[in-house]
């Protein structure tokens, strides 16, 4: 797995178009905080159990109609979740996988809050929110 910036993201599916720019988060994250413009939802996991989505691997590999060798772009909150996705989806035969660090809401400061450093909306990168 490669990691990108969020900046080096967004040039990186400027430059490959073919890619699929998956977001990872629960679909109240995706909907209600906001998500990158362009990104697919594929949930990693969903509350209330917050168990790992069994179908996931399988999901992704229908959104890029089989084809494991496309580029495939994990985003979540902050870069953690996105790592795991990305660990799943090598082992099932995807060889071109990127994480996104930071996320969309980047990592927390010293007062436990988000995007006042890094992330996605940090850099000012397109999103949207529903």
């Amino acid at each position: 797995m490669k990691h990108l910036k969020p900046r080096e993201t967004h040039e990186f599916l400027r430059q490959h178009p073919d890619a699929a720019f998956v977001d990872v988060r629960s679909e109240i994250e995706y909907f209600y905080v906001g998500h990158p413009i362009g990104a697919e939802h594929i949930a990693w996991q969903e509350p209330p159990d917050w168990d790992i989505e069994p179908e996931f691997a399988q999901n992704v590999k229908a959104l890029v109609a089989g084809d494991r060798s496309r580029p495939v772009v994990l985003i979540c909150r902050s870069g953690k979740r996105s790592v795991d996705a990305g660990k799943v989806l090598e082992a099932a035969g995807f060889s071109d996988v990127y994480n996104v660090l930071h996320g969309f809401e980047g990592d927390l400061d010293e007062h436990c809050h988000r995007g006042s450093s890094n992330g996605w909306r940090f850099d000012g990168l397109p999103w949207a929110q529903m």
